[in-house]
């Protein structure tokens, strides 16, 4: 299967805009295997939202919890427990993108994180990282640990205001390939989304083969 998993240096850093626009430049099925809270406006429906090619397909999310918390308290506030040996890629002959919630090392149970639920699937993983007082240490943390658990790190997109010394720092000591900036846009739209799709689709389907 291809595909890969938009992960992040921590919660509310732009990993669904982020999935939004590589589902986009992919023409890409997209998957949200855990919604914690604003299930009236799920990232999935956020993502239905600004896409505008016809081939995408949204899986169904597996567990839709009602409160935005870590989805282990949310679950259990929900009286469920998260069964990650449930939580299998969608068949689809298509590229998935899969957006967990929240970073790396967010708990799905009382035994299980979010990196242990990566390693399963085997995908290669895009990092999105976003300029803010300690985000170097965040997103050399979150590197170090996809590393060492020998995960295959595609490249890392930069999302909101521009930090270049920050930016350039991470890239030199991480080698890492930076995929895409994307700023802080006053607005998000079709159009919006349309413009960064275009601009990383042939780098993507040359990574992502």
């Amino acid at each position: 299967m291809k595909g890969a998993v938009v992960a992040g240096i921590g919660t509310g850093i732009g990993k669904t805009l982020v999935a939004t626009i590589l589902a986009e430049a992919l023409q890409a099925d997209y998957w949200k295997p855990v919604q914690a809270g604003n299930l009236d406006f799920t990232d999935t429906d956020f993502v239905k939202k600004y896409i505008t090619n016809q081939k995408t397909v949204f899986h169904p999310e597996r567990y839709r919890l009602s409160v935005p918390m870590s989805p282990h308290a949310a679950a259990k506030i929900d009286k469920i427990e998260i069964d990650c040996n449930g939580l299998t890629i969608p068949g689809s002959l298509n590229t998935v993108i899969i957006e967990p919630a929240g970073g790396l090392m967010v708990p799905l149970n009382n035994n299980q994180l979010n990196i242990d639920l990566i390693e399963q699937w085997g995908l290669p993983v895009i990092l999105v990282s976003q300029n803010y007082l300690g985000s170097i240490n965040h997103t050399l943390l979150s590197v170090e640990l996809l590393k060492s658990r020998g995960i295959n790190l595609t490249g890392i997109i930069f999302n909101g205001d521009r930090n270049s010394s920050t930016e350039d720092f991470i890239l030199q000591y991480t080698q890492l390939t930076c995929l895409a900036k994307i700023n802080q846009e006053p607005i998000i739209n079709k159009l919006v989304v349309k413009r960064y799709a275009d601009e990383l689709k042939t780098k993507l389907n040359n990574l992502l083969k």
